[in-house]
Formats: structure tokens, C-alpha cells, sequence
């Protein structure tokens, strides 16, 4: 069977490295320069940097063994620091009691606690709850919406939290619970989510290192990786996936496609559509994300691997050290990179603006936040990432549904991925669909794969990846 794989991030590669393991025949069609998609690594200023944050944490088993089977030992466990930059002030992450109380003073704590306090006993019932504003201020109180979630959600989103579907937050925030850390500072809280784990394991060459490991394993195993090889779209006849359509219009067929382009994209190519299908896949948009790294002629700046910037006056939403992350990356050199991540849509001015100009203003900006204690800023780089975040607009789910019944019936294609299943996924997920999908083509197994990242809870035992291996198994 001739497989092609659309797409060589997380989801995309793991795929293709499990069926190369099994000694089928893989062609993965990379747009790129390079593997890895959100999660690749690249040399820069002569140190390794990724493309943005990168923390990997599963409790899945499969996937940490995968993970560990091609990472061997060549990870260190780094001690997670992450904050919280609101208000010119720095709050731990998850919050600590005595840090959130000084930064908010007792006027400002008790307000929050009064505030939770009036949802918990007077707030709208969950059954009525469609936003995301609805569905967080339902359980943590406007106060804490206002200082820990608006800002930040809207910066990413580019939406209004009342636009953004409540689906968004009963799948993230049981994970990304900062409101939940406020509430253990105050002491009405006491559970740890996932998110909030004090190690994770970090592959020594950068996040990319794992699916650089992956494609090299697929090329020595009669398998093609081809990069810098956009696809157009997925060809198809009578029902039937036959193959892949290249930008210059040649096909090249195939029993199967894995495609990880995005969903959208991906379900047009497929022609004669039916108008309700048309008008689903006009509802669906995906954010851009601009990273901007700033070369600084200087070290210890500050000790996070990464900062949320939750200050609306700020324009970017995330700021990564790549210095505090594992000291491979940048070896013997005296410079840290930092990188900025700022989110738009196709339409807005900033995906426009010239690398000098984004260079500027990222320079203005963290400049603005005294973090960098006087270091110049030597050099900028700027990498654009088109359609990288399925946006979860209010409904977005009844949009999604027909498209989902459109392509089920059709035989030999399989979306999977962030971009590929219009899911908001972490590496783990993705690797996991990647398994799942290469699962299913082998060993004829029923996979639903549409349920990775909401629901999928049919493999029970669990594990965590530490500095000797995988560790805390269950079975």
C-alpha cells in the first residue's frame, strides 16, 4: 500500500514513522524547509531555538514510550518557571499565596474572592453557559476573568470572549487553569492539573529534535521525505481518495492520504461540494502567528522559559528565554534569544508590516516590560506562521459537523493534526492521532479519531516521562 502523508509536524510524522516501522511504503509532503511544523527547531545566532514555547507532557503511555523510543536518553528534565506579566507586576504560575496577595493587595484579593463568591451561589446555571466569557466567569468570578483571562484570550483569538465558543474553555482550561491556580493562592482550591507539572522532559537539540529523528528514520527505511513541497490539494474520484495534486498541476497517486494541511484547505481541494459543506467550511477561520526573535547581548535576564503577557497594553502574548530551557541550546555563547509571539488574521495590518517593522516594534515593547536590565538588543529575526491556530468561534462545532459526515464516507483520506482536525491540539495530542491514524491503516482497528482532544478515554494506563524514563506507570 502507497501512503502519502501530508504535512511533517508532530501528527504528520509520527504517522509516517509508524508505518515505516511496519515496513510500508511513505511519502510525506512537507511545505517547508524543515520537520516539525509548530514544534520544529532551527539554528539561529549560532544557538538552537524553537518556534515559540515547546513543553512536552503526556500521560499516555503509548505516547511517552514513543516519544522516549526515539528521544533515548538525549533529554534533560528541566524545572518548569513560568509568570504571569499583568499590570507592570510578575504573578507566579500557578499562583503562590503569598506572591498573588502582595501583587494584589488585599483590597484586590478580597474583591476577587467576593466575586467568585457571587458566581458560585448567584451565577447562570451551565446549562445556559455558550461563551467562553460565560463559561470562565461562571466558575471563577468576573474579577479573575477580567485580570487573568480577557486580555490574553483576546490577543490570541483576535475575538471577543463573548464570540468565542464555551467549548474552547471546557477543553483548555480544565489544563490551562490559571483561575483554579488564583483560587489554591486564596486556599479555596487545592487540585494540580496537568499544565501546572513542575518538570518536563526537553530533547537536548530542541523540540524538533524528536521529529528530525522521526523523518531520518523514514528515509533509511525506503520511506520519502520531500521538503519544501507544498501540496495543492487531495485528489478524488468516485468517492474515493486516489491521490495528491501538486502546485504545478501534476498528481501523483496513492492508496491513501494522511493529510495534516489544513481542514479547510483540505476538504475544498476535494471539488463539487455540496453547499451546505461550502457554507461550514466558509464558517471556519484559523489565526496566524508572528514570531519575532530579538538577539540580547547579555544572560540572566529573568528566570522563566516563558512569560504570559496578560497586559492589554502590550500587544504581544507570549515572551520565551530560550537561555532557561536546557544549556545545549545555546552552548558557549554569552547572548540570549528571546522570542515574541504575536497572533492576527490574513486582514489585519500587522501580518504586513515589514520584518524591520516588526523587529521595531517587538523591540519597543519588551523594552516597555524592564526585563531586559539594560542588554541591547543586537539583531531580529522574524518567522511567519500562516493558519497555525483553529480559531473556536461561537458554534463552531455545528459548522464542523457537516464537514465531518462529508468525509466519512469517503475512503482513503485521513485528517489528522491541529490544522488537519480544526482541533486546538498540544503535542501529545497530535502524536497520538499520528499513532492512532497509522493504528488503523495497519491493524484495521476503528480509531475514532475525531475524538483525540475531547472525549478519547479508551486506554487507561498512564505514565510520566522522568529523568531515567518512563516512571508512575499504572497499569
Amino acid at each position: 500500500m502507497r501512503i502519502a502523508v501530508i504535512g511533517a509536524g508532530p501528527a504528520g510524522i509520527t504517522a509516517a514513522y509508524e508505518l515505516a516501522k511496519a515496513g510500508t511504503h511513505v511519502t510525506v509532503f512537507e511545505a517547508g524547509p524543515c520537520v516539525g511544523g509548530l514544534a520544529r527547531s532551527f539554528d539561529l545566532w549560532g544557538q538552537r531555538v524553537d518556534l515559540g514555547p515547546h513543553r512536552f507532557f503526556s500521560d499516555d503511555t503509548r505516547v511517552n514510550r514513543l516519544w522516549l523510543e526515539v528521544a533515548g536518553s538525549d533529554y534533560r528534565m528541566v524545572d518548569r518557571l513560568t509568570r504571569v506579566y499583568y499590570a507592570g507586576k510578575f504573578y507566579d504560575y500557578p499562583l503562590k499565596a503569598v506572591n498573588a496577595l502582595v501583587n494584589m493587595g488585599p483590597l484586590q484579593a478580597t474583591a476577587c474572592m467576593l466575586s467568585y463568591l457571587r458566581e458560585k451561589f448567584h451565577g447562570t446555571p451551565d446549562d445556559n453557559v455558550d461563551t467562553f466569557e460565560d463559561w470562565v466567569v461562571s466558575r471563577f468570578g468576573r474579577r479573575l476573568f477580567e485580570m487573568f483571562f480577557k486580555s490574553y484570550s483576546e490577543k490570541l483569538w483576535g475575538i471577543s470572549c463573548k464570540d468565542l465558543d464555551a467549548d474552547f474553555a471546557a477543553q483548555r482550561i480544565k489544563k490551562f487553569s490559571l483561575g483554579q491556580a488564583v483560587l489554591s493562592a486564596l486556599g479555596i482550591n487545592k487540585r494540580k492539573h496537568k499544565t501546572l507539572v513542575d518538570q518536563f522532559a526537553f530533547p537536548v537539540e530542541g523540540t524538533g529534535m524528536v521529529y528530525e529523528r522521526m523523518a531520518a528514520y523514514v528515509l533509511d527505511h525506503g520511506g520519502d521525505v520531500r521538503l519544501s513541497t507544498p501540496v495543492q490539494g487531495v485528489e478524488s474520484s468516485h468517492g474515493r481518495v486516489t491521490g495528491i495534486r501538486l502546485p504545478d498541476g501534476r498528481t501523483e497517486p496513492f492508496d491513501h492520504v494522511i493529510s495534516t494541511m489544513p481542514l479547510t484547505l483540505m476538504v475544498k481541494s476535494l471539488g463539487d461540494l455540496p453547499p451546505e459543506v461550502e457554507q461550514a467550511i466558509d464558517g471556519l477561520t484559523y489565526r496566524n502567528t508572528i514570531v519575532i526573535y530579538l538577539h540580547v547581548d547579555g544572560i540572566d535576564l529573568f528566570p522563566d522559559q516563558w512569560l504570559y503577557i496578560h497586559s492589554p497594553d502590550l500587544a504581544f502574548g507570549r515572551l520565551t528565554n530560550f537561555r532557561n530551557w536546557v544549556p545545549q541550546l545555546y552552548g558557549q555563547s554569552t547572548s540570549t534569544i528571546l522570542a515574541l509571539e504575536y497572533w492576527c488574521y490574513d486582514t489585519d495590518e500587522i501580518w504586513t508590516h515589514s520584518d524591520e517593522e516588526l523587529i521595531d516594534l517587538a523591540r519597543r515593547e519588551v523594552e516597555r516590560t524592564s526585563l531586559l536590565k539594560g542588554a541591547a538588543i543586537t539583531d531580529g529575526h522574524v518567522c511567519r506562521i500562516p493558519r497555525c491556530y483553529p480559531v473556536y468561534g461561537r458554534g463552531y462545532k455545528q459548522k464542523l459537523a457537516p464537514i465531518i459526515d462529508y468525509l466519512k464516507p469517503i475512503q482513503g483520506v485521513t485528517p489528522i493534526g491541529r490544522y488537519g482536525s480544526f482541533k486546538y491540539n498540544n503535542q501529545d495530542h497530535s502524536i497520538l492521532m499520528g499513532l492512532l491514524a497509522a493504528d488503523n491503516l495497519l491493524r484495521g482497528t476503528q480509531h475514532d479519531l475525531w475524538a483525540v482532544n475531547t472525549n478519547y478515554e479508551s486506554y487507561q494506563e498512564s505514565s510520566t516521562i522522568g529523568e531515567t524514563g518512563l516512571v508512575a506507570e499504572i497499569p
